[in-house]
């Protein structure tokens, strides 16, 4: 079962907090007015209990643009934003926003209230605003910017010089620029940086020079390793938007037809913070299957052990899965002599955490607990929530899964939509914690830069360790020796 979200949720950015407003609930707020409702013909919106269900793509359109007497509710504008995209491009939604903007001018135009069709203006302004603050990688496609410079060429015209159209148009406009600037060369930065180096190990002797440091040479204690772990999560996490998420929906549904332009550059954050996982798994293999004495590998399985419990005490559930996951590898959990010297109640302690069993009831408990204590927090320590990235990707496509995106009717099932968003905002309050611990870049870079083995070499460290004890373990290690030999 998926954890119910909270109706109160943790603080978050300025952004999400002024979208998203205290919940995800999609009830109509006082005040804001309402466009359209009941069930009817597939051009209407239907609403049940006030909350908005579903409607037809062009209806939802139309309840996005704002009138002089209606302004939409903002989780409604987030929600859309985000969802829309799965079935219209982000500049050919703006388009069509563009083309019910002049609609509706040219209705006012006829009419000699200038007030009204400023007032109509101002609010076209703070919707494009809400827009290019919550998704502005939307605007990096040229059409999308031209569509927005079009628009806010319209609503600018009954604008005097230096009026508060203009200038708020002109702040928009500046900010937008400097996201996507910042982004750029974020992105730059990224494809500068390198994965960790792949050390396939030398030939039929994978073990390193006694000389050589490892991890406990550089930082002996777990809660200060949990906290640069800590760290580079953060940072990672923080490099991911709603909309990278929302590919999740559209990227793994084969009858998907549309994508959205730039989508590869998109999801690069989703698949490097997926490698961060991976490398960590096989960093905390390649630290036991280096060492040389049974006594020292025991110490390093007890040091990663203390590692993953203080992560799971600060609320860093996605670094202790991945350090689980490095000791759970077949050639760690293969060495039984090594093993049988470890103190494994605290282990067994945090496998139970992590049991798949009742899809991760345990995990979801302890996820939820951390979600509570982040809300009532009163220092940003207790903030920290990272919960297990794979399982989020997967709760989110199974929600994608088991609800259609249009009913029967035609329309499109906007209450699953809603229940995607809650999740993503969930996640995204996560996102901009600050991280509390001191950063110590001689420990990150050993993290980020130390070699790791490839899983062939893994295995040949392993059987060096502790040679093979049945006959599937002899097949394999000759075979490696063969290879290893045949390639040499």
């Amino acid at each position: 079962m998926f954890l119910e979200p909270q109706e109160t949720m943790p603080q978050t950015s300025v952004v999400f907090s002024s979208i998203l407003g205290p919940s995800c609930s999609g009830q109509v707020q006082p005040g804001m007015g309402e466009r359209g409702g009941g069930a009817g013909s597939s051009g209407e919106l239907v609403f049940q209990d006030g909350r908005l269900i579903s409607g037809s793509l062009e209806a939802l359109m139309e309840h996005l643009v704002p009138t002089v007497d209606y302004y939409p509710d903002r989780t409604y504008i987030f929600t859309f934003l985000l969802s829309s995209r799965v079935f219209i491009p982000p500049h050919d939604l703006l388009a069509r926003v563009g083309q019910i903007c002049l609609e509706q001018r040219q209705q006012l135009e006829t009419g000699s209230d200038k007030a009204r069709l400023k007032s109509f203006s101002a609010k076209i302004v703070q919707l494009l605003k809400e827009w290019t603050e919550a998704f502005p990688y939307d605007f990096q496609d040229e059409k999308a910017m031209a569509e927005l410079k079009a628009i806010t060429h319209r609503v600018t015209q009954c604008d005097e010089e230096n009026g508060t159209v203009k200038k708020a148009i002109a702040q928009m406009t500046q900010s937008l620029l400097l996201s996507l600037a910042a982004r750029s060369q974020l992105q730059e930065l990224r494809e500068k940086l390198r994965s960790p180096a792949m050390d396939k190990g030398p030939i039929l002797k994978a073990k390193p020079p006694a000389a050589q440091k490892d991890i406990l040479g550089v930082c002996c204690d777990p809660l200060v390793l949990a906290q640069q772990l800590t760290h580079i999560e953060l940072e990672r996490v923080s490099s991911i938007h709603p909309e990278d998420l929302m590919q999740i929906v559209s990227h793994m549904d084969s009858r998907d037809k549309h994508r959205c332009r730039g989508d590869l550059i998109k999801t690069y954050s989703l698949e490097a913070y997926d490698n961060w996982f991976n490398c960590l798994s096989m960093l905390v293999a390649t630290e036991v299957c280096r060492v040389v004495k049974k006594k020292h590998r025991t110490r390093m399985l007890e040091f990663f052990i203390d590692v993953a419990r203080e992560c799971f005490n600060i609320g860093n559930f996605n670094s202790m899965m991945a350090i689980i996951s490095g000791m759970n590898l077949s050639p760690v959990a293969r060495l039984k002599k090594t093993w049988s010297k470890v103190k494994t109640a605290k282990f067994d302690v945090l496998e139970h955490h992590m049991d798949p069993s009742s899809n991760f009831c345990n995990y979801r408990t302890a996820l939820q607990g951390a979600t509570q204590r982040s809300q009532m927090a009163n220092s940003s320590r207790e903030k920290i929530v990272i919960p297990v990235f794979n399982l989020f990707v997967k709760d989110i496509y199974f929600l994608h899964k088991i609800h259609t995106n249009h009913l029967p009717n035609g329309h499109i099932n906007f209450k699953k939509f809603w229940d995607i968003s809650r999740q993503i905002h969930e996640f995204m309050t996560w996102t901009q914690v600050e991280c509390p611990f001191e950063k110590d870049k001689k420990i990150q870079s050993y993290l980020l830069t130390a070699p790791i083995y490839s899983e062939e070499a893994l295995f040949i460290a392993s059987f060096e360790s502790e040679g093979p004890e049945n006959h599937m373990e002899k097949d394999s290690w000759k075979t490696l020796r063969t290879t290893l030999l045949n390639r040499a």
